[in-house]
């Protein structure tokens, strides 16, 4: 069963941000069956990022994605990435 939207041609175009969260919806699918069929988080997260940095360096060259990149330790340590549970 999917979960994730389909983007109507038909349409008019999604914004930026409505194609990233189909984007994430899909990946977070991928994600969960996959840990489904016994892959390690630690090997998906691995390939993910190397699919996304291959993406990147593709679209906007490698001068521009190291860049991009060497901003990733501040926003990991102000906790843009981390997952926080609210206990209601």
């Amino acid at each position: 069963m999917s979960i994730a939207p389909r983007v109507d041609t038909a349409r008019e175009p999604v914004s930026d941000l409505e194609q990233k969260q189909i984007a994430l919806s899909y990946l977070l699918e991928a994600w969960s069956e996959a840990r489904l069929d016994g892959v390690d988080g630690d090997c998906l997260a691995q390939a993910s990022l190397f699919s996304a940095l291959s993406e990147l360096v593709t679209t906007y060259g490698e001068d521009a994605t190291a860049k991009y990149a060497e901003g990733l330790p501040a926003r990991i340590r102000n906790g843009e990435f981390s997952v926080r549970i609210s206990r209601q």
